[in-house]
């Protein structure tokens, strides 16, 4: 039997947490699909994500080498969101993912509704 407890370091814990947020995998989509990003753009690309979400979810990314930021020195400060290599060798998987749930999406929420799932486990 396999087992996963938690011992020190769980990179399964560890990196999907990270990367498995919906914000993270919004964020890291819309780049690739967009290239280079402002922040602002971002924002208005996803829609409902918060100016703080947003910030907190680009360090965290930034902080795993997934994207990179660009500060250009102008007046007023240019600032420019970009997947690195890591990032971009991320995105088959993350398409993937994505295009299983597009194609499964209606049969889950079908199998949702008939449990009676709470609408807060159904988001």
């Amino acid at each position: 039997m396999k087992e996963f407890h938690h011992h020190k370091f769980c990179p399964i814990r560890d990196i999907l947490s990270r990367i498995g947020s919906k914000w993270s995998m919004l964020v890291l989509v819309t780049l690739d699909a967009n290239g280079t990003m402002r922040f602002n753009e971002i924002q208005k690309s996803i829609g409902d994500i918060s100016q703080r979400m947003l910030t907190l979810t680009v360090r965290t990314l930034e902080a795993d080498g997934l994207i990179k930021r660009d500060v250009y020195p102008e007046v007023p400060p240019r600032v420019e969101y970009t997947l690195t290599d890591r990032g971009r060798s991320l995105m088959p998987l993350l398409k993937e993912l994505v295009r299983w749930a597009l194609d499964n999406q209606e049969q889950i929420l079908e199998e949702r509704a008939k449990l009676d799932v709470p609408e807060e486990v159904k988001e």
